[in-house]
């Protein structure tokens, strides 16, 4: 089940948060040989009340042929690039192995170089590459901001989660320690009552 789609601005990439349950998997077309692809991904919270293990989740990466490029095990967060030596559909097929639902964060940005497809004047291909270079710098920085606010929303969870679990250790000591104070109260009582009652014979 899709939560959230959140399409970046410049072409050549994209993010999305969703909520993994025991499997999914997202396709990217890159449409050219020889692209460098960028994947960071965030396993934001657990949907799961006091429940903050250190279980990740795993992602296999396919290319085209459905040959595997790289796998990550038991991950809460990464970042990873390759080489894409064939152009085509390649899939990113994310695994939870715990039972309850992860909310992740997966971003894919494509770098590409312009120049030997359009450029076609010598005075011109310097000028397309540093614009190519500029977009993709700027591109890079988006990508680090949209990874970093991943991390901060995954510890802002974690946070609100051991708060909650603090609170609720202290409200169940409280209650034990008022238990138990009750239960000496009437221990005593008790024995003083046996006592009374023996003096009394």
């Amino acid at each position: 089940m899709i939560l959230m789609v959140v399409v970046l601005s410049m072409q050549g990439g994209f993010g999305i948060r969703f909520v993994l349950d025991k499997e999914e998997c997202v396709s990217y077309n890159v449409e050219y040989e020889g692209e460098t692809v960028h994947i960071s991904f965030v396993a934001i919270k657990v949907d799961a009340a006091w429940h903050y293990g250190d279980d990740g989740i795993d992602l296999t990466i396919k290319g085209p042929s459905g040959n595997p490029i790289h796998e990550f095990r038991d991950k809460k967060s990464e970042q990873y690039e390759f080489l894409a030596h064939r152009k085509g559909v390649y899939r990113f097929c994310f695994k939870n192995k715990s039972p309850y639902h992860e909310t992740v964060d997966f971003d894919v940005h494509v770098t590409h170089y312009y120049s030997n497809q359009h450029a076609k004047d010598e005075h011109f291909r310097p000028l397309f590459e540093q614009i190519s270079k500029l977009e993709d710098a700027l591109y890079n920085i988006q990508f680090e901001q949209h990874w970093l606010q991943a991390q901060s929303d995954r510890q802002t969870f974690v946070n609100e989660g051991m708060r909650w679990g603090a609170i609720q250790k202290a409200i169940l000591e409280a209650v034990a320690l008022i238990g138990s104070s009750v239960l000496q109260v009437y221990l005593l009582r008790r024995i003083f009552e046996r006592k009374h009652g023996i003096s009394r014979v």
